[in-house]
Formats: structure tokens, sequence, C-alpha cells
């Protein structure tokens, strides 16, 4: 009984009293606790023996092991269990495995995670990337993207934590270093943490979003400034398709740039275009809903000068005996697919005020201050969505008909402009 009184004090007295949150000096204790000890204290406090174990006794009387570890520079709590179910030496040997885990550069806590079936955030990352990786319409790009965010701007600061203990906080701690800095990358680490975390939810592993509306508030407002792409006045355009041809670029570039500008389509759209999309009897592009920003079928009528551009590129793939193109309409002179970037470069080597986008822009203008056509037929030629949602239950019709005469209005116009200006000169 005197043997267990002193084994008592000593344990008491290897960290001060609740009341007093001082740091305990001298050397850390070693299996101060006993026992005995551990069954019969009756004072609530935290009770040190070693490796970072203590008993916490609640004023209640339960008795339960936490650790406290540095784990890979972070101090970290873990919860062992109660001392009804965990004894005195199975404690003190999992504080010793898990310190041996963590001085090794290693995560405890992760391997317990891990050996419950929960994965960690990076896992179901990787999980979540599988997934929606043959799903991207850019395939490598996104991908590419994607990878590379998670891994620097992620993982670094939760990439090891359960998905389940991933909170607001966290993700708030990810994303301020960027929010400003780099704001277009914040945002969508952002939509990919809340990717990983829907994904999360569906398997059962949460219940929540910690990076959907609940961070909104909490992040820093950012002024959005308007931003317009680079375009050319209408009268211009075919000064710039004129440049283009004339040009040294490879062909099957210039035949897409300017398909791209007749048709007013998106760059991704006609550097992605297939043969078996084109019907060059019923002169008809249909794009599937599958490369559409709208996710929806669109048929582009295809004027004259259209049908030439597909002509040459068709003579172009069948003089340069390039058959293993495959099914692509619009090929690199190394038979690759076109990059967006192949045609940003393009214009803007040759002086060309404008990004390929802006041709958009420059047809919608045309349209609205040189022709009579009604505004929802031009809307439709641009595969623009109706936000209006009752102008849009009416909106039945692609009005296909009516948006052939606009698109031959459109070439007739270039052609014509083309005739009276020098072709533009590069810088």
């Amino acid at each position: 009984m005197e043997h267990q009184e002193k084994t008592s004090e000593k344990a008491a007295k290897t960290l001060p009293k609740k009341r007093r949150q001082t740091k305990r000096r001298g050397r850390h204790p070693d299996k101060a606790l006993s026992a005995a000890f551990c069954r019969n204290v009756a004072e609530s406090g935290r009770y040190a023996d070693g490796n970072g174990l203590y008993l916490h006794v609640d004023p209640s009387g339960a008795r339960r092991w936490v650790q406290r570890l540095v784990i890979r520079g972070r101090p970290r709590v873990l919860g062992l269990g109660g001392y009804a179910l965990v004894p005195l030496a199975e404690a003190r040997e999992l504080a010793l495995d898990n310190r041996r885990i963590a001085r090794a550069g290693g995560d405890p806590l992760a391997d317990r995670r891990r050996s419950k079936g929960i994965p960690t955030f990076e896992e179901a990352a990787g999980k979540v990337f599988a997934i929606y990786r043959g799903a991207w319409r850019d395939g490598s790009k996104t991908a590419q993207q994607w990878a590379a965010s998670m891994r620097d701007h992620v993982y670094p600061h939760i990439g090891d934590k359960s998905v389940d203990q991933v909170t607001t906080a966290d993700v708030m701690t990810t994303l301020l270093p960027i929010w400003t800095s780099k704001h277009v990358t914040a945002r969508k680490v952002r939509q990919r943490i809340g990717t990983v975390m829907k994904w999360a939810i569906a398997h059962g592993y949460r219940n929540d979003n910690p990076a959907g509306d609940a961070i909104t508030a909490a992040l820093p407002k950012r002024p959005r400034p308007v931003e317009h792409r680079a375009a050319l006045p209408h009268r211009e355009v075919a000064a710039a398709i004129a440049t283009v041809r004339g040009s040294d670029a490879w062909l099957g570039t210039k035949l897409a740039f300017e398909f791209l500008v007749l048709t007013a389509a998106r760059s991704a759209e006609v550097r992605l275009a297939t043969w078996d999309e084109m019907d060059l009897v019923a002169l008809v592009w249909t794009i599937p809903g599958t490369r559409m920003k709208a996710k929806r079928e669109h048929r582009v009528p295809l004027c004259r000068r259209s049908v030439e551009v597909l002509r040459e590129a068709e003579q172009l793939r069948r003089v340069s005996n390039r058959a293993a193109w495959g099914e692509l309409v619009f090929r690199t002179v190394r038979g690759k697919t076109v990059d967006g970037a192949t045609l940003s470069k393009l214009v803007k080597d040759l002086g060309i005020a404008a990004v390929p986008h802006g041709f958009r822009s420059s047809f919608r203008d045309w349209a609205s201050e040189r022709t009579n056509h009604p505004r929802e037929v031009v809307e439709a030629a641009l595969a623009h969505t109706v936000r209006n949602q009752t102008e849009a239950a009416y909106a039945r019709s692609d009005l296909f008909e009516r948006r052939r005469h606009l698109m031959d209005d459109w070439s007739s116009y270039i052609e014509e402009v083309r005739g009276q200006l020098v072709p533009m000169r590069r810088g």
C-alpha cells in the first residue's frame, strides 16, 4: 500500500495540476505510471507516463489514453482508447510504436485510418482522378493541370488527412496562400477539393463538403475585372484571313483557322472536329453534345467557302498519305491534334491583334451592326444558352435554315471586304 501511494505521488507530479497550465521542466518521464495508480486515481487531470502518453481522468471519473506527438513537423493528439479497454501495458506499446513511426517520418494517424478503410484525401483524390480522367474533353491537358495543382497546393496541407477529418479550416489553410496571387488556380483547386469531398459524401465517409458554401464568406472577396478577349473590328477579319493564307504556316493550321472564322465556332470544336461529323451533301456539320459547352448537339450550316476548306483538308490528307491521321479533320504537320496554343500563336506571330475566340465577337458585332438577322438567330449560331427561362421554354427550334442564310451572308461579307483591303502585314 505504501509503495502504491509513492507511485501515485510520482505520477501526479509528472504534470502540473490543471489549474496551473505551466510546462513541466526537467527530465521527461519514463513509465511513470503504475497499473494500480491508473486504476485508483480519482482526481481529474492529465498524468504523464512517457513517450507522449497521458492518462486523462475526467471529472466524472472516466479514464482514457491520449498521446501527444509531432508528426511531420506538426503537433498532433492521438486518442488511444479508454482505460477500461486498453490497459497500461498495451497503451505503452501503442505509444512506443506510434513514436517510432513518427520519428521515421511516417504518420501513425494515417496508418490507423487506412486500417479502418477510410482513405486519406490524397488516396480519395486519386480515385476521383481515375473516374474523371476519361470524361475530360481535352484529355491529358486537364489531367496534367489537376495532378499538378493537387501536388503543389493541396497534398502538402491535407494529403495525409483522412477525408472524414478534413475541415473548412483545413481548406482555408490550403487556399489562402494562393487566393490572391494565383486566383484562377485557387478557384480551380477549391472546385477540385469539393469534387473529392462530394465523392467522400457519396461513399458515406462524411456528411458535408468543407469546400462548399460555408467557405465562401470566409475567403476574402476579390474584385473581378471585366476581361474581354481581344477581337478585331469585323471589317478587319477578311484581311486577317488573307494574312494567314499568305503566311508560311502549315496548310492544315491555316485551314483550321479559316474554318473557325467562317463557322464562328469555338477553338476546341474546330480542332477536334472529325470527318464523320461532316455531311458535305447536306452541307451540315453536326457537333455532338459531348464536345459542346452547353452539352447539347449543335448543327452548323456550312457555307460554300467552308466546304472548300474541308475539301482542301481532305486533299491535304490524301496527298500527304496520312491515313494514320485518323478521323480528325485538322492535324499538325506531324500528324498530331492541333493544340489550342497553335492557333493562338499563329495569329500572334502574324501580328493579328486578336485571339481565336475573339473572332466570335467580330461575327457578333457584324451581325448586329450590318444585318437585320434577329438576335435569337445570331445567338443560336454562336450556340449560346438562352438564360431567360421563359424564353428558353419556347425556344424549341434551332432556327437552322435561318442560320444558314446568316452564315452565307457572313462568308459573302468576308469575301467582299477582302477584295477591298490590303492583307495585314506582320508587325
